[in-house]
C-alpha cells in the first residue's frame, strides 16, 4: 500500500475514517448508515496489512456484514438513513438479517479496537498477544468450536509489531498520533452500537 510522503494509512485519499462518522446526539446518538458502512470498509484495509492468509476470514466476516446492512439499506432506503432506524424497521417487518449483521459487524469491529488499544497501551507486547487478548474478550465466546481455530489460527499469524507499525507510515510519531484520533473514533462508534443493541427491544431471539 503506497503512501505520499509523510503520508499513512488513515488519510488515504478516498478513505473515510471513522472520525467523519457523525454521531446525533439529539437523536438517541444515530450514527449515518452510508458512513459508517463507508469507513467500516476502510478499516478491511488493516487487515490486508496484517499481511497473512490466516485473517481472510476475519476481513470476509467483517466485509460480508457490511454487506448484509447495505442490502437492507439499498432495499428500504428511506427506513435506513442511519443504524438505529434500519435496525427497528427491520426488526418491526419481523426480520432481522441486517440486524443481526450489524451486530456480528459491530463485535468485529470491537474485537479490531480492542485489539490495537492493549497493543498501543503496552508498548513491548507483540500483536498476536493483544490480539489473542480482543478475542478472547469479544468474538471467542459468540464462536463455534468450528470456527474458534480459524480464529486463532489468525492471531498467532500477526506480523511483528515493528513491522506492521511502519507499514501504517514511514513517519512514526504521525502514525500513533493519527491512529490514536482514528481509534478513539472507532471505540466510540463502536460503543454506541453495543449499547444500542443491547436493548431488548432490538433482540429478535
Amino acid at each position: 500500500m503506497a503512501y505520499l510522503p509523510g503520508g499513512t494509512f488513515f488519510d488515504l485519499p478516498g478513505k473515510r475514517s471513522y472520525v467523519d462518522v457523525p454521531i446525533d446526539s439529539d437523536k438517541d446518538n444515530s450514527i449515518l448508515t452510508t458512513e459508517f458502512l463507508e469507513a467500516s470498509e476502510a478499516l478491511c484495509g488493516l487487515f490486508d496489512i496484517l499481511g497473512s492468509v490466516a485473517f481472510t476470514p476475519v476481513k470476509s466476516d467483517i466485509s460480508g456484514n457490511i454487506t448484509k446492512i447495505r442490502t437492507r439499506q439499498l432495499a428500504s432506503p428511506l427506513d435506513s438513513s442511519t443504524l438505529q432506524s434500519l435496525v427497528r424497521t427491520e426488526l418491526a417487518a419481523k426480520k432481522h438479517t441486517a440486524s443481526e449483521g450489524l451486530l456480528w459487524l459491530t463485535r468485529g469491529l470491537d474485537f479490531t479496537a480492542q485489539a490495537l488499544r492493549h497493543n498501543m497501551d503496552h508498548p513491548a507486547e507483540e500483536l498476536s498477544t493483544s490480539f489473542r487478548h480482543s478475542y478472547g474478550n469479544t468474538l471467542k465466546p459468540h464462536h463455534s468450536f468450528v470456527v474458534k481455530p480459524i480464529f486463532s489460527a489468525a492471531m498467532s499469524a500477526t506480523p511483528y509489531r515493528k513491522d506492521f507499525y511502519t507499514k501504517l507510515g514511514d513517519d512514526p510519531e504521525r502514525v500513533q498520533k493519527e491512529l490514536e484520533v482514528w481509534l478513539a473514533a472507532l471505540e466510540k462508534r463502536v460503543g454506541v452500537l453495543k449499547e444500542f443493541m443491547e436493548r431488548k427491544e432490538n433482540k429478535w431471539k
